[in-house]
């Protein structure tokens, strides 16, 4: 995907057009009018404590709130007092409402194993498991770290720490061992769940051996839970490490959910920062699910009978939000899939779709243009009908993709529902509601149910449509960010220090003329890679650690594919050349401290770095040289022009060995 100069993306903005919905898809939608919904969304901003009452009144309560709203940001609460349980809401609700034999959950593993769970099915192996993690000794407030592909095991962990309203994170399994180290020292759980090993484009993940790595010399960890996956031989330490099969096999079937008020912390995610240090985002419990329960019902205009799939991997907030919370408070089935979307062949994305009649489907751009590149044939043999609502969210979805989507994936039969959101925003305020809101190819959609969004310059003041600016927040809604783990004072300087009284998304964004929001891209250096969050500060660290490397510069180039990619520019100590070797160790040591998505998918060794007086490494310049080939802004803080043209031309010289 090529890089979009402001003056072409206001132009494209200006030239998008809006597609309406069918008037029989509206009328089949959950609100049935167009009308409905926008009465819904004008209760929703202008009295919007009206609102969420209406909302959460759908759900299951063990106490009813004391108040809907109160504080504002940073410090906020929604349902003050109101006393229930998420894992309740999610599965023991439609218990009561006859759902027992409807399907739930179904998993498919990468070599095609599958397993199915009906909502009894699962609510009895959620309370097993709920009753297992009581066996450890965990109350409410304790902390479980689960390092598990997208597993049926994984979900049931999940719920099961929602049952007793245990803290629970979940790290991405494709992370190293000291990705994962730093994570779990920060975060200090008493139990850990993870497996012998998992797939992935036929190789085998080695999990268990990296847990033991990386949780030595961590004293609060005092068990670790194995699912045999693989049937790899692992080490299994006595006392500590115990098999999930063996401990399922005598566990009870009763177990009560725990009584949580609505503000009380249930999650915890890593997401990475601009210092490099990851942030632990704490979300609460019951107003988290709550929240995803009302986003996820409308933006997917869920049915009782929709197979859903979000292709997310458990380790990113994007499966908590869409695959469990958002799809079993609606009581739909959700299908959690192991491994590659195009392993072993570029046709497995559709063979899923055909073989579970997949209706709503959750994905990222990224997958999209991944499919867009492979071309049609490997889509022709399969019945895709079934597909009626494709979102995204992860990283901008250029109209060119849209397109491709709506007309060669859909037949111009689907909605298409692209998002915007974050970690710290859990769901996603900027979307369209499914079969009701016009869509827009490449917008982010409306200012969505409930939230105060605007562009903003500087100073906090709203800027005028098709002006770029500042993406805030006015006002929280109940699944924003509740503050950082163990460090209340960032969770401040992050977020709220930027705009008085607003959450600083440190994106920039344009409104457009029909009120559609176009997130543009980061402000600060953290950018999406194939929908990952990564932090330059972090990539940069890893590079300097590797021998030889003396600095070391990372940016995000435009990919066809992913999005951004991450490229690299690298100072090498004296006494150390440049070659194949010492890009092979960079790579290598990226690997290491964080994981394959981050590598850099091109390294430059200069011995120049462009910098202002102070020092401070102008990477917005090296971005113009790799995209540009030239620099175009200004550069009267560049201390030494010459480094400029250094640059330039060990980056021609690169780019020509590499066409040659």
């Amino acid at each position: 995907m090529a890089e979009v100069k402001p003056e072409e993306q206001l132009k494209m903005i200006r030239a998008s057009k809006l597609y309406y919905p069918a008037r029989e898809k509206v009328k089949q939608s959950v609100l049935g009018s167009v009308d409905a919904f926008n009465s819904l969304l004008r209760k929703s901003w202008e009295d919007p404590a009206a609102f969420w009452a209406e909302m959460a009144g759908e759900l299951y309560w063990i106490k009813p709130w004391e108040k809907v709203m109160e504080g504002q940001l940073p410090y906020f609460k929604f349902f003050v007092g109101g006393v229930t349980n998420p894992c309740y809401n999610m599965i023991d609700r439609h218990l009561e409402r006859g759902a027992d034999n409807r399907m739930a959950l179904i998993w498919e593993g990468e070599d095609y194993q599958t397993k199915f769970y009906t909502y009894r099915m699962l609510h009895a192996e959620v309370c097993k498991f709920a009753n297992v993690l009581k066996g450890f000794g965990l109350h409410k407030g304790d902390r479980v770290a689960i390092f598990l592909p997208n597993l049926a095991e994984t979900v049931i962990a999940v719920l099961a720490c929602y049952r007793l309203g245990v803290l629970f994170n979940t790290v991405f399994s494709g992370f190293s061992v000291r990705a994962l180290k730093d994570r779990l020292i920060n975060y200090e759980p008493q139990v850990v769940v993870t497996a012998d090993g998992g797939y992935r484009r036929g190789r085998e993940i080695p999990l268990k051996s990296r847990v033991d790595e990386a949780i030595e010399g961590i004293e609060s960890i005092k068990s670790v839970v194995v699912v045999k996956r693989t049937g790899t031989e692992i080490n299994m330490q006595p006392e500590r490490d115990h098999w999930w099969h063996e401990l399922m096999a005598k566990a009870g079937l009763d177990c009560p959910p725990e009584p949580m008020e609505a503000n009380e912390p249930g999650l915890v995610f890593y997401t990475s920062g601009t210092t490099g240090k990851p942030k632990g985002v704490v979300h609460s419990s019951v107003a988290f699910v709550i929240n995803n329960y009302v986003y996820g019902r409308f933006h997917m205009d869920h049915h009782e009978n929709d197979m859903f799939w979000c292709t997310a991997d458990i380790g990113w907030l994007t499966m908590h939000i869409w695959g469990i919370a958002g799809a079993l408070a609606n009581g739909v089935t959700t299908i959690f899939y192991e491994g590659a979307l195009d392993y072993p062949q570029p046709d497995r994305f559709y063979q899923i779709i055909s073989k579970y009649r997949v209706n709503k489907l959750f994905t990222a751009p990224t997958a999209i243009r991944m499919l867009m590149r492979y071309g049609e044939k490997y889509m022709e043999p399969y019945d895709l009908s079934c597909l009626d609502v494709l979102s995204l969210v992860g990283e901008p979805f250029n109209p060119e993709a849209w397109h491709w989507a709506h007309e060669k994936l859909g037949k111009g039969r689907i909605y298409i529902n692209n998002t915007w959101g974050q970690t710290e925003t859990a769901g996603c305020p900027l979307a369209g509601a499914a079969w009701v809101t016009p869509m827009k190819p490449g917008s982010c959609g409306i200012q969505f149910l409930g939230a105060q969004m605007d562009v903003v310059d500087e100073e906090g003041n709203s800027l005028p449509p098709e002006t770029p600016g500042n993406l805030i927040m006015r006002r929280p809604i109940p699944m924003l960010v509740r503050t950082l783990w163990r460090e209340p004072e960032r969770y401040v300087r992050e977020y709220f220090s930027q705009v008085e009284g607003c959450y600083f998304s440190n994106d920039q964004a344009i409104k457009d003329r029909d009120g559609h929001y176009w997130v543009l891209g980061r402000i600060d250096d953290v950018f999406n890679v194939a929908g990952h969050r990564l932090s330059t500060m972090e990539m940069e660290s890893a590079i300097i650690e590797c021998e030889g490397v003396a600095e070391a510069a990372v940016i995000g180039v435009p990919d066809e594919i992913k999005g951004l990619v991450p490229v690299a520019f690298v100072t090498l100590r004296q006494g150390y050349e440049p070659g194949p070797e010492m890009e092979q160790a960079v790579k290598n040591k990226v690997i290491e401290n964080i994981s394959k998505i981050a590598v850099p998918g091109q390294i430059y060794f200069t011995s120049v770095m462009p910098k202002t007086p102070s020092g401070k490494i102008m990477r917005r310049l090296l971005k113009e040289i790799v995209v540009e080939g030239d620099i175009k802004g200004d550069i009267t803080g560049l201390e030494d022009i010459g480094a400029v043209e250094q640059i330039k031309a060990i980056v021609a010289a690169k780019k020509l060995k590499n066409r040659a």
